[in-house]
């Protein structure tokens, strides 16, 4: 029996062994291929040397040292790998242990800058209808998955909502792409305005949206609208690049593809691969000289902020990144993911959407493509399929809920940027086998698929 308190409570997962490359190892000795990265977060495998050399170094040297009496080689040099590689003025880092940590400090930081700058009454936040930025109480109220939230609602801060940039399932057939984004910033014109601008601290998305909504890339020219209403009404905008960044959709910053700046971004997840907890807040510059000129202080702190095994590990994951030309091949692979997933996916009468960028990409599962009608939520198909993928000795990170917290299945797939083209065909043909017997497990008429596959 286990004493530990599993997400589920009703099973203990299998045990996790050994790891090499894309492969999992557990107990029984069953291999299990990790096309998700975990939760996105493996994007070097597992097992890579020069991590792990890496950690060893830094722990002969010093395992730990709190942030309040020193800082460390390892911290110093990773942070300026960090301000080095964003953009803009974007110079500033604090180290934290994962991504809603990241998510706490950015608001943080965001609010105090406004209390410096005089502006105190500022107290609200913007974010989008079924969003996702972290599982802590405040990134979860700022986060618009109403499914998640509701059972920790009465504690949650009030935070306007806009709608999200979802243009599978919101953008009319006769509307145009541009006139669908000109609607969604005036929504969101509208939002700033009837809270009062004076009010606003920021906006916050996530430039591809992640786990919530399955890989939905933003409509041309989003992004820079929301930019300019920012810079128009004097609000923030930051960026939740916690999934989607550090090379996951082909550039090391998810954002750098929409040509805009943020005043904030966070990052986890890929910053360090899975070898240790890490994640970041980067912060433009105008931002931490108002609070070094004002107080001389931000007000925040955790015990293993700046964790140097961590710093050390995050460090040798982004100059392997770098030293193997890995985002070139994120771009590269990614092509060859998508052209084997619409191959193999693209008449699947129950597959509606296939989307992504880089190698963040998903499948929205329908009962009935025409229509773009779900699946029934008490079916649980994502969860059906999560266990079929396992059955056929694969990982992706299947969701329910994909519509509005409740309704829509999706699979999001998120291989490792080592992942080999056979690799990922591999990858796809397992999850054929494991959607199949899925659908099938969950009474849906999967025959049909059957026939096109033998055609």
């Amino acid at each position: 029996m286990s004493h530990i308190i599993h997400r589920s409570l009703r099973r203990t997962p299998p045990v996790a062994v050994g790891g090499d490359g894309i492969t999992i190892i557990d107990s029984k000795g069953n291999h299990y291929l990790d096309a998700s990265g975990g939760a996105a977060v493996s994007s070097l495998g597992h097992g890579h040397p020069d991590v792990i050399d890496a950690m060893h170094a830094q722990i002969d040297r010093l395992a730990y040292a709190h942030t309040s009496f020193f800082t460390t080689d390892a911290a110093e040099e990773l942070a300026a790998r960090i301000a080095y590689d964003a953009p803009g003025d974007l110079d500033h880092v604090y180290l934290v242990s994962g991504g809603s940590e990241a998510m706490e400090t950015a608001l943080k930081l965001a609010r105090q800058y406004f209390v410096e700058s005089g502006e105190p009454q500022r107290r609200l936040f913007i974010a989008r209808r079924q969003s996702y930025h972290g599982n802590t109480l405040g990134a979860l109220a700022l986060g618009g998955n109403a499914f998640r939230r509701k059972p920790y609602a009465p504690l949650l801060m009030d935070v306007t909502r806009v709608a999200p940039c979802y243009e599978y399932r919101d953008r009319q057939q006769d509307q145009s792409v541009f006139a669908y984004t000109a609607g969604l910033l005036a929504e969101l014109e509208m939002a700033i305005i009837a809270a009062g601008p004076e009010n606003v601290i920021g906006f916050c998305a996530e430039p591809v949206v992640g786990a919530t909504g399955g890989a939905i890339p933003p409509t041309p020219g989003y992004f820079t609208g929301v930019r300019e209403l920012c810079d128009k009404y004097g609000i923030l905008f930051i960026a939740d690049e916690v999934m989607c960044g550090m090379g996951r959709t082909g550039t090391l910053y998810a954002i750098e593809q929409e040509n805009v700046l943020p005043d904030l971004v966070t990052l986890g997840k890929g910053l360090g691969a899975g070898y240790q907890p890490i994640g970041a807040v980067v912060a433009r510059d105008a931002i931490v000289q108002r609070l070094r000129n004002g107080s001389g202080v931000f007000q925040h702190g955790h015990t293993y902020v700046g964790h140097p095994v961590a710093a050390a590990a995050a460090l040798a994951v982004q100059r392997v990144i770098q030293r193997d030309c890995l985002l070139g091949a994120v771009t590269v692979r990614g092509a060859t993911l998508r052209r084997m997933l619409r191959g193999a996916f693209g008449e699947h009468p129950h597959v509606g959407d296939i989307r992504g960028r880089g190698l963040l990409w998903a499948l929205e599962l329908v009962r009935d493509r025409e229509t773009k009608e779900p699946f029934a939520p008490s079916l649980k198909l994502h969860e059906a399929v999560r266990a079929q993928a396992m059955a056929c000795g694969l990982m992706v990170y299947p969701m329910g809920g994909t519509i509005d917290g409740e309704r829509g299945d999706h699979i999001l797939l998120a291989p490792p940027f080592i992942a080999t083209d056979a690799d990922l065909g591999e990858i796809v043909s397992r999850l054929q086998e494991a959607l199949d017997t899925a659908l099938i497990s969950v009474g849906a008429p999967s025959f049909a698929y059957a026939g096109i596959r033998a055609a």
